[in-house]
């Protein structure tokens, strides 16, 4: 690093790392960047196939936020487009859009049972969007709780065993709750006040964000090589180092894996293409019963891209092991694993120039903007 002299160290080359990266390098930081990947921008990483196509390589990405201060941060290094993402579930050979809505209620229930079922949505939930299956799964009527109990049954339970490797009743209840259900026909993924695709790509994002002459970023680094932690330090090639260290990795794995690997969930595309005009209702599309796979992202509708053919990618989730060339993706959050992780926290705490951040640092299942949040709330402290 002849001519670079290093003030800052972040690892990890993703949102949580960029953001903090030029955060530090306007003031005149020099910061480097390792990222053992070949490209920057971490899982939100997209670009152009043989095809024609813009694709995202780790799965569907958009950005969505119900808070204007996010917005306008992105909209700092890349131009927006509005952008509503439409998603659906199929079994027993049904499409039904996602989050569930009065549609599912008519696609699975005789028509006379259908009108009566939404009567009593309407009624018991007055004035709500929505709720989460969870409520509704603990409501008194019973033609309200059979309904989801039947959307558990079919959807929930066989999707979070596939997904997630662990039964729903041991899962944390923040992920059941993620996708609620609606007492109305409307559509949409999201209900926040911007939902926006990049005008050109994230990965244009990205270059924009990183465009700095105080940033370095070196590509293909096993940061583990090189750093280390012994007796609350960090150290650099074996020297200890005082300079801030930005970590976005697994936190377990920067400490040796002392109190065993933390659970995580990893992903394997198949990626396909077929030369036809649409190929499913909905941008990704989940399906629960189908053995081994949870869903299909089709490309062309992510964004909408007007060209012959169509791209897709079908998503078989697997475990993680450190070593593997998968990627960790997902922290299965469970009692257990969240008191495991605070271990591995309370040794990051007593190192001070340690700053852990980002969904696997954090040991969260943070969304684009949660973690553009948690980015900038370092940024503020630092």
């Amino acid at each position: 690093m002849a001519g670079f002299e290093m003030d800052v160290l972040v690892v990890g080359c993703g949102l949580c790392g960029a953001v903090i990266a030029r955060h530090m390098a306007e003031p005149g930081k020099k910061v480097v960047i390792w990222e053992r990947r070949d490209h920057i921008g971490g899982n939100m990483y997209d670009y152009t196939d043989e095809h024609g196509f813009l694709v995202q390589k780790y799965g569907p990405h958009t950005f969505h936020t119900k808070k204007k201060e996010l917005y306008e941060y992105m909209c700092r290094y890349e131009e927006w487009r509005l952008y509503k993402l439409n998603c659906g579930a199929v079994w027993d050979g049904k499409y039904t859009p996602t989050p569930f809505n009065f549609t599912t209620v008519d696609t699975f229930y005789p028509p006379e049972q259908a009108e009566k079922l939404k009567k009593k949505l309407s009624t018991a939930f007055a004035g709500r969007p929505s709720a989460t299956v969870v409520e509704v799964l603990e409501h008194p009527d019973p033609d309200i709780r059979g309904y989801a109990a039947f959307l558990f049954q079919n959807d929930y339970a066989p999707y979070t065993a596939k997904q997630w490797g662990v039964s729903p009743a041991e899962i944390d209840p923040s992920v059941l709750k993620r996708v609620p259900l609606r007492f109305s026909y409307e559509e949409g993924y999201f209900d926040d006040a911007y939902e926006v695709m990049p005008e050109h790509s994230f990965t244009r994002f990205f270059e924009n964000l990183l465009e700095h002459p105080n940033i370095k970023v070196e590509l293909r680094v096993e940061a583990l090589e090189r750093l280390t932690v012994r007796e609350d330090r960090l150290y650099l090639d074996g020297a200890a180092i005082s300079i801030p260290v930005v970590y976005t990795g697994a936190l377990d794995e920067l400490f040796g894996g002392v109190y065993g690997q933390l659970p995580y969930r990893s992903l394997r595309f198949e990626w396909k293409y077929q030369e036809k005009d649409c190929l499913q209702p909905a941008a990704v599309v989940a399906y629960p019963q189908e053995a081994g796979y949870t869903r299909i992202t089709e490309y062309k509708k992510l964004p909408a891209q007007n060209r012959p053919g169509t791209s897709y990618a079908v998503e078989y989730p697997l475990p993680y092991e450190e070593g593997q060339a998968a990627e960790p993706y997902y922290p299965v959050l469970t009692a257990e694993s969240q008191e495991q992780y605070a271990q591995y926290k309370t040794l990051a705490d007593k190192i001070p120039n340690l700053i852990p951040c980002g969904r696997l640092a954090d040991f969260k299942y943070y969304n684009m903007d949660q973690a553009l949040e948690r980015a900038l709330q370092i940024c503020d402290r630092l």
